[in-house]
């Protein structure tokens, strides 16, 4: 408790306070009252533009890692040496620091001398802008979040598949139950605590992307990767707006909370436990 209370209960509640301050880190705080989520709703459009981003790349991490974690759980079932190199592979990149990552895949992605450009141009396909262009940045982040992530959620789905009895699809193979059906009768549900979990974490880190967007495109080109906690480190701490910095951080806080809140009432009546 206390460990909870020193690093996460008082920066939460701190950060609150700071927000209806004017601060700069050396001046002494102004208290400013509700000045700065004015600024953020309705004198700073770039605030609304970082939502925005944030919003998309969530849905479209969100949905991807789901989807992909389950095909590749389903694919992995079976204990055969192709798969245990299939579970090594995706699960490496979860290991690999995230700056590491960005780097790697800002080199892979270059207009003019990456590796993904060479590939589509043998095959006679033009090169993209990868992370030079609007239309395609947050594209480019999307896919190195995903890349670097489903193979820890594809093994904690594939951990929640063999838990599941086997004598549950026996009884259904004597009815002649189909793949499908089995699938969306059977497994799916099944599945729900794991993935219900899954989902409120890839929401919850989604919305705090950080490292992908400031080493890769810091934002750009343009504001077309902005996203709030890029937005609010830069406020903080490359403009010296702590208390700006902090009324967004709030705004951030109090989304993810109702966001988990709206998941729970939504879908946690839905979930099924063994």
């Amino acid at each position: 408790m206390i460990f909870l209370g020193l690093f996460t209960f008082y920066p939460m509640i701190n950060l609150a306070y700071l927000s209806f301050f004017d601060y700069n880190i050396i001046k002494k705080p102004k208290f400013v009252g509700l000045e700065n989520y004015k600024n953020l709703f309705f004198v700073k459009t770039d605030f609304l533009t970082a939502l925005a981003n944030t919003c998309v790349y969530t849905v479209a991490v969100v949905v991807l890692l789901l989807l992909f974690a389950i095909l590749f759980a389903l694919w992995m079932q079976n204990n055969t040496k192709l798969n245990r190199f299939a579970q090594t592979a995706l699960f490496t990149p979860h290991l690999v620091a995230m700056i590491s990552c960005g780097l790697i895949w800002a080199w892979l992605m270059n207009e003019n001398s990456g590796v993904l450009n060479a590939v589509l141009e043998f095959f006679e396909i033009p090169g993209l802008k990868w992370l030079n262009s609007s239309s395609t940045a947050m594209m480019s982040i999307v896919i190195v979040s995903v890349w670097k992530g489903i193979g820890y959620y594809a093994l904690v789905v594939l951990s929640a598949l063999k838990a599941i009895p086997s004598e549950i699809y026996e009884a259904a193979a004597l009815d002649n139950t189909g793949r499908l059906r089995k699938f969306f009768r059977i497994t799916l549900p099944l599945l729900s605590p794991q993935l219900f979990f899954l989902l409120i974490t890839m929401t919850i880190n989604s919305f705090k992307v950080f490292d992908t967007v400031r080493v890769m495109t810091g934002g750009g080109p343009g504001n077309s990767t902005d996203v709030l906690s890029y937005y609010i480190y830069r406020y903080a701490f490359q403009h010296f707006k702590v208390g700006y910095a902090s009324a967004a951080g709030t705004v951030l806080m109090a989304m993810m909370m109702i966001m988990t809140a709206l998941y729970f009432k939504g879908l946690g009546k839905k979930v099924h436990y063994q």
